[in-house]
């Protein structure tokens, strides 16, 4: 299957890739979904509710105690998958990567065009004044954290219950139309409406890279079960 693949990057020239939690994995970000044993010792809610807009202006400082644990990952570095983007992308082979990922390894393997759709981590904004916070602000700070001018500094992240950028969603959208290969990776497309985008395809060559089945597999033209690192590190 493998060298299916191969050969079809190498004959294609305008891929896009869909990205989800499975390829920050790989980096040692842990899918906040997967709740552990610590997790249910720590918490009275699910990470579902904590990372909604409703909790976040109800329940702030139980909010940042959970994005600083489970959130932020400031030491990970992006693997085989993030920096083979990058390398087609700078081959002119990749028209951009659309990720549900709010880690910025892709940007940090050197990929540019890049849509986010749940946002980033690594930028965060006064409430109240609009001034810019790093992510350093925020690993530093204590609580909740505040603006100079005295405001709540949010992540600039789709918190359940947000609507998604309305530019971000136009050019990944217009990406995923364009294609001639559109790749899925490290994603169950369960989370909508991120997941439906990959109906706007009109190709032939879509390719579903997951360790474990979803439900879209039938409709792919190549299936493959495997790490995601692993595939594109062997590409």
């Amino acid at each position: 299957m493998n060298e299916t693949l191969k050969a079809w990057v190498k004959e294609s020239k305008r891929i896009v890739f869909f990205g989800g939690a499975g390829v920050s994995t790989e980096s040692g970000i842990p899918d906040f979904r997967s709740v552990d044993g610590l997790y249910n010792t720590q918490y009275k809610y699910p990470p579902e509710t904590i990372l909604s807009h409703g909790f976040f202006m109800r329940e702030t400082e139980e909010f940042y105690r959970f994005y600083r644990n489970k959130m932020l990952f400031p030491d990970a570095q992006p693997n085989a998958a993030h920096r083979k983007l990058a390398q087609w992308e700078a081959e002119g082979k990749l028209l951009g990567v659309v990720t549900q990922n709010i880690d910025g390894l892709h940007q940090a393997a050197g990929s540019k065009k890049v849509y986010e759709l749940h946002g980033s981590v690594l930028r965060n904004y006064c409430m109240r004044c609009g001034k810019f916070y790093d992510l350093d602000y925020m690993m530093k700070s204590d609580g909740v954290p505040k603006c100079a001018c005295g405001g709540l500094v949010k992540p600039d992240v789709v918190l359940y219950g947000e609507n998604l950028d309305s530019d971000v969603i136009q050019g990944a959208c217009n990406a995923i139309s364009q294609a001639d290969m559109l790749i899925i990776g490290g994603t169950s497309l369960a989370v909508y409406p991120a997941a439906s985008f990959i109906d706007l395809y009109r190709g032939h060559r879509m390719v579903l890279v997951n360790l474990s089945p979803t439900p879209q597999d039938s409709r792919a033209d190549l299936v493959i079960h495997e790490r995601i690192g692993q595939v594109f590190s062997e590409l």
